[in-house]
């Protein structure tokens, strides 16, 4: 009797997940916004449209707008993470319908995957943006069991009592459920024009203005300075980017329990090149 074949085990790069996994962690977007391309049809698997929570692995043939999808390429990239100093007057999305400038105008390309932003902020405030290829980190440092603590800058126009600041902190009611800041800080100012740091753990939208209108105080200028660990990089002027050095990626990807390998350093040459040998002159010794 002929010996049985054993059946290799399957690997974790070909075990089935949900689409919206798969290709979030392949850095094709957010899980959110996978969800919203099955929606509109754009996601087709085996030539057929794919379904949310459907299983799928990178053998199954995966296209996004008819391009079909490379899951080697984006096994050989480094994870990437950039900071970007948003100005007023983009939008947070990757086409608008009314031609308005956007955040992804200015990144740079990008080869097996594209840049997915790390939160929003809405076209009239300004501040760091994070923009990374890889899914899962994004994932996490969204979603709202992480918890994960954003940073504003707000100047607001109006008077601010200390009984406002407590309300603030202790938790108001707005028309999408309770909602409070972490911490205020004054930040000083002149007049009824004063700035305040504030830090929360969420982000719906526009929580931050929706927050101080409840107290009849209005936000005349708001900047994020703040996502998680990481700051707003001194210097980087608006609509500019900066990809985040080694220890600051380090340290993002700990934050939200993701293990993290530094890409590596180029190796110096082993030989120097000699300088030429100086000639002597005739007639010195």
């Amino acid at each position: 009797m002929a010996a049985m074949k054993k059946r290799q085990p399957i690997t974790r790069a070909e075990a089935p997940e949900r689409i919206q996994k798969l290709l979030s962690r392949a850095g094709h977007g957010s899980r959110r916004e996978i969800e919203r391309l099955i929606a509109a049809g754009r996601i087709r698997v085996n030539g057929k449209p794919a379904e949310p929570g459907q299983a799928v692995t990178p053998k199954d043939r995966i296209e996004i707008d008819g391009r079909r999808i490379s899951f080697r390429a984006h096994a050989q990239a480094r994870p990437r993470v950039l900071a970007y100093h948003k100005p007023e007057g983009e939008v947070t999305s990757r086409d608008d319908p009314d031609g308005r400038p956007t955040v992804f105008d200015h990144l740079p390309p990008l080869r097996g995957g594209r840049w997915i932003a790390i939160g929003r902020l809405d076209i009239n405030t300004s501040g760091l943006l994070l923009f990374t290829n890889d899914g899962e980190l994004a994932n996490r440092l969204m979603h709202p069991s992480r918890a994960v603590p954003r940073t504003y800058a707000v100047r607001v126009r109006g008077e601010v009592t200390p009984e406002i600041i407590q309300r603030l902190l202790q938790g108001v009611e707005l028309e999408d459920g309770p909602a409070r800041f972490d911490e205020v800080v004054d930040a000083g100012g002149s007049g009824l024009n004063h700035w305040f740091h504030v830090t929360l753990h969420e982000g719906r939208n526009r929580e931050v203005r929706r927050l101080w209108t409840s107290q009849g105080v209005m936000v005349s200028r708001l900047m994020r300075i703040a996502y998680g660990p990481v700051t707003l990089p001194r210097g980087l002027r608006q609509g500019r980017w900066m990809e985040l050095p080694p220890h600051e990626t380090a340290r993002l990807y700990a934050s939200v329990d993701l293990p993290w390998k530094p890409p590596p350093t180029r190796r110096e040459p082993q030989h120097r090149r000699q300088p030429p040998r100086s000639r002597r002159r005739p007639g010195n010794r």
